[in-house]
């Protein structure tokens, strides 16, 4: 089903989207939320924990969005504060000590810039993620489930693999954001959308993005369920190859995909 990328951007800031507790409830099992960064506080627009996928244990973090503002407002409409990145740091840590591979799930238009994350290091904060998930030992796989924007997802995207989902978008920032700077004009984003190769297939023709996971088949939008069920099976099957690798290699492949760029 074609669509062009203003039609993209909308469906990936779709309110009804699957979110990355949607996600954690329907493809893994067993999902136990961790909280807390353990140097500042809890931020509730990271989520994550351990769950079970083939009944093996696997660490999953998610950016989080709210359906409605009561929702958005707890989950800060998905723009996590420097504790948040730390607290998914911690995590990663922890499944590097365990053996336990990662799976990110990414749904952000960008980091909290607000006063108080500044002053608390968000710039370190993203910094130090992708610094430390450069060398983690175990598998790690990355998959845009809406928004992609900037460092804010970048964050958790240093991944051995990075995805997409069929209607999500990738991209150093907002079309809204690259029309005012381009053009001094915010209300050409939709221009700028079709300008900017952000989303999943224009990625992938790109070499950015390894895998489009479907939401369509022909004219029919997949249920949330048949999504799922792709999905699990998808991330079941390259955990499973990434895990048959040693760690050099694991680690050495990540970093020629990366320097690639």
């Amino acid at each position: 089903m074609h669509k062009t990328a203003d039609e993209i951007v909308e469906l990936a800031r779709h309110k009804d989207r699957l979110t990355a507790l949607d996600y954690f409830e329907s493809v893994f099992t067993d999902f136990e939320e961790f909280h807390g960064d353990r140097l500042f506080g809890e931020d509730e627009a990271v989520v994550g924990g351990i769950a079970c996928l083939d009944d093996k244990p696997v660490t999953v973090i998610g950016i989080q969005k709210g359906r409605n503002l009561p929702e958005n407002l707890k989950r800060n409409f998905g723009a996590p504060h420097p504790e948040g990145y730390r607290k998914a740091l911690r995590l990663m840590k922890q499944a590097e000590k365990f053996g336990r591979p990662i799976v990110t799930l990414i749904n952000t238009a960008g980091a909290f810039c607000g006063i108080g994350a500044e002053e608390r290091g968000e710039g370190e904060a993203i910094a130090r993620n992708l610094f430390e998930m450069s060398d983690l030992r175990v598998p790690i796989l990355a998959i845009i489930i809406g928004e992609g924007g900037s460092g804010g997802a970048l964050a958790l995207a240093l991944g051995d693999e990075v995805w997409m989902m069929e209607y999500s978008i990738y991209a150093i920032l907002s079309p809204e954001g690259f029309a005012s700077i381009l053009w001094k004009d915010g209300s050409r984003a939709k221009e700028a959308a079709g300008l900017m190769k952000i989303t999943a297939h224009e990625l992938q023709a790109l070499g950015v993005v390894e895998s489009v996971i479907p939401e369509t088949q022909g004219e029919t939008v997949l249920s949330k369920e048949a999504i799922a069920a792709d999905l699990r099976q998808m991330i079941s099957n390259k955990l499973t190859a990434l895990s048959a690798l040693t760690t050099d290699e694991l680690i050495q492949k990540r970093y020629q995909r990366f320097r690639k760029f």
